[in-house]
């Protein structure tokens, strides 16, 4: 658990058990429901032993791990872990559908607003809006964190840096491609770019080889835009046949193939696009900040033992002697935003179809925020604890983990957490493989 000093600063955090002590005894208040943060009244940062944490950071596209440990000489004891999913694909969605209706408003001649300069640039180091929030909202989390626990330093994964050419500068030639890292980050991208499976068969869940679409003892190359996953069956009986000769009784798996390989990695080309804002960011936090690869990643957990998750791997980035332990559960913090400007709602056409109340609180309260309530009579008897989704007419809905609670009167309802954006669940984290 997260544990502030009666001025609201950083202490060491603490286990499940000694915070329920403390806040049973009195000497400790409840300063945010989720993450868990807890606020003591009769001690002071000057009257406490603080080891210190250090964060770990894995990058993704859909989802952003951040773990939080102690380490010492590379030992690592995982405190606490949290799954940042973000919504840049939604943004990315909405801005192609505004622009597709502004395209149409100005393919029908109808009302549109004339370009108010024709001197449009985009500035030294620009983002699109799906990527910028990506490093947005890990750095709010990076933010969140630096003032709940005292951290002392920073690892992230960063795509594009190689740890064997930093521990040896002059490394290159065979030397540099036979280190003992090689084949894990041209692995790695195979897997997440033909999703784990067999491209021939579609098989799951089965070992998988690397295989050149154009054999190399047909003139194909070793460039990653040539290689693709294989079973073991579909691996041997392709053996040195062309992919054409291969796949002639199936030419819509060959086209598959063929696009496929030619197609970018979205998700990588995400996760490179950002990885110098990223570390740009953090590095302005004033904190130390190292780097590692996702091959250096996922060689520790092969050498921990642990299984494939973004919060194990950012508790695995970076140089690493042993895992002693990491957390049981994971929170899970779905970007869920703050709601919109908009006053009305539109159709396909992009014109307004629903007016929306100006007001976003009601009674007190807002869609989005964290409420318990406690019904005391009727067929919704009980304490529902959960996002509530606010009514004009005072009954109010509630999502709870069990499901969607309906019509629950707001005099029955109390206020835990406003709604910050986020939405919050909790799934355990795997045992050691």
């Amino acid at each position: 658990m997260l544990v502030l000093d009666k001025h609201g600063r950083p202490l060491q955090p603490c286990t499940p058990a000694r915070a329920r002590t403390l806040l049973g005894a009195g000497r400790a208040v409840v300063h945010r429901h989720t993450p868990f943060v807890v606020r003591l009244k009769d001690r002071t940062i000057e009257q406490s032993t603080i080891q210190g944490a250090e964060v770990g950071i894995d990058p993704g596209s859909k989802a952003t791990g951040i773990a939080m440990f102690t380490a010492k000489e590379g030992n690592r004891a995982g405190l606490f872990a949290i799954e940042v999913r973000h919504r840049g694909g939604q943004i990315r969605d909405k801005l192609t559908a505004r622009a597709g209706r502004r395209r149409g408003r100005r393919s029908r001649n109808l009302r549109y607003r004339a370009p108010r300069f024709t001197n449009r640039a985009r500035p030294t180091g620009w983002l699109a809006p799906s990527l910028r929030h990506r490093v947005e909202t890990t750095m709010s989390w990076v933010t969140r964190l630096l003032r709940w626990a005292p951290i002392t330093r920073l690892h992230v994964e960063r795509v594009a840096f190689d740890t064997q050419l930093l521990q040896d500068p002059n490394v290159s030639g065979v030397a540099y491609q036979s280190g003992e890292l090689a084949g894990y980050e041209i692995r790695e991208y195979l897997l997440e770019k033909w999703k784990r499976r067999c491209a021939y068969c579609q098989a799951t869940n089965v070992p998988l080889n690397s295989d050149h679409i154009e054999p190399r003892s047909r003139g194909g190359s070793d460039r990653v835009s040539n290689l693709t996953l294989a079973c073991i069956p579909c691996n041997q009986e392709k053996g040195s046949l062309p992919v054409e000769v291969f796949l002639t009784d199936r030419p819509a798996v060959l086209a598959r193939i063929r696009r496929q390989a030619k197609a970018p990695l979205r998700d990588a080309a995400a996760a490179t696009s950002t990885r110098w804002a990223l570390w740009s960011a953090l590095t302005g936090t004033g904190l130390p900040v190292r780097v590692a690869t996702g091959g250096r990643t996922k060689w520790n957990r092969h050498r921990t033992g642990a299984p494939k998750t973004h919060t194990l791997d950012a508790m695995h980035v970076g140089e690493l002697a042993s895992m002693m332990r990491w957390p049981s559960t994971t929170m899970v913090a779905t970007s869920a935003g703050r709601g919109s400007y908009s006053r009305a709602r539109t159709d396909r056409y992009g014109f307004p179809r629903l007016r929306l109340p100006r007001t976003k609180r009601v009674h007190g309260f807002a869609t989005g925020d964290l409420v318990r309530a406690v019904v005391p009579t009727g067929v919704k008897r009980g304490t529902h604890t959960g996002r509530v989704a606010v009514r004009s007419t005072g009954r109010f809905n509630i999502r709870t983990s069990a499901g969607l609670i309906q019509g629950i009167d707001h005099r029955h309802v109390r206020l835990l957490q406003r709604a910050d954006g986020w939405a919050y669940t909790r799934r355990p984290e795997p045992a050691r493989a």
